[in-house]
């Protein structure tokens, strides 16, 4: 079965992605920015929930995913940080500045991660070269990696997708991951993809966020969103097994 990860910020949408038939979750702050290491407080407190595998976002500022030797000692602090919390893997990335991937603050982090499962980051989105990223994040242990197949949506990258599974040949597992819904969620099966990634969000209205303004509302996790997509995974693969699809092969 195709796994199903949900990007949450606190402990309520753990709960709604473990009601709604999730797997796992990946813990960020600040999804609007595109993610950012969370409090360690609200990692303990969210596995402490016990209801799904945590997987902590390791990121430590928004823009770009060029980082200096300081915010990688901090990373490696936090992914340390995150395991002794209980955490049951890391989601990490990082570049350099000509569109490799940075080998070595990787590995730092993956060998900081002691075991827990790693996943690489969109940073892989963001390379130029995906094929020889793959098999760089192969070689350096990591467990998964989250991609849109480089374009801006997951379904519109479903046949890099399905190359990269190829490729993959077992030895690592791709996630689809990049604005995905769930009419999307037939293709990205198709592509044969290991798992689906996203935050399952709506929008609900607050009160004012303080005397200088900002937005008077905030993003919460949708379980009636994770529910959907978990029952178009499953028929989806149905589908795929019994061989009846007519979904277009890549």
């Amino acid at each position: 079965m195709v796994a199903l990860e949900i990007a949450v910020t606190d402990g309520s949408g753990l709960d709604a992605a473990a009601s709604g038939g999730a797997d796992r979750v990946e813990l960020c702050a600040a999804l609007g920015t595109g993610g950012l290491t969370p409090s360690l407080g609200m990692i303990e407190a969210c596995v402490e929930r016990g209801s799904l595998p945590v997987h902590v976002l390791v990121r430590s500022r928004p823009g770009d995913f060029v980082v200096d030797a300081d915010h990688v000692a901090v990373m490696a602090r936090d992914v340390r940080a995150a395991v002794a919390a209980g955490a049951s893997g890391v989601v990490i990335g990082a570049a350099l500045p000509d569109g490799r991937l940075d080998l070595d603050a990787l590995a730092r982090l993956v060998d900081a991660a002691a075991g827990a499962e790693v996943t690489l980051h969109r940073v892989f989105d963001v390379v130029a070269d995906r094929a020889a990223a793959l098999d760089a994040a192969i070689g350096l242990g990591i467990h998964r990696v989250l991609t849109s197949g480089g374009a801006g949506r997951a379904v519109a990258g479903a046949a890099e997708l399905a190359a990269l599974v190829r490729q993959a040949s077992g030895r690592i597992e791709i996630m689809a991951g990049g604005g995905v819904r769930v009419v999307d969620v037939p293709a990205l099966v198709a592509a044969g993809v290991d798992g689906i990634h996203l935050s399952a969000r709506r929008t609900i209205a607050t009160g004012p966020s303080g005397p200088g303004g900002g937005a008077s509302e905030r993003d919460v996790t949708d379980e009636e969103i994770v529910r959907a997509v978990r029952a178009s995974i499953g028929e989806s693969a149905r589908h795929e097994d019994a061989g009846v699809s007519r979904l277009p092969q890549f």
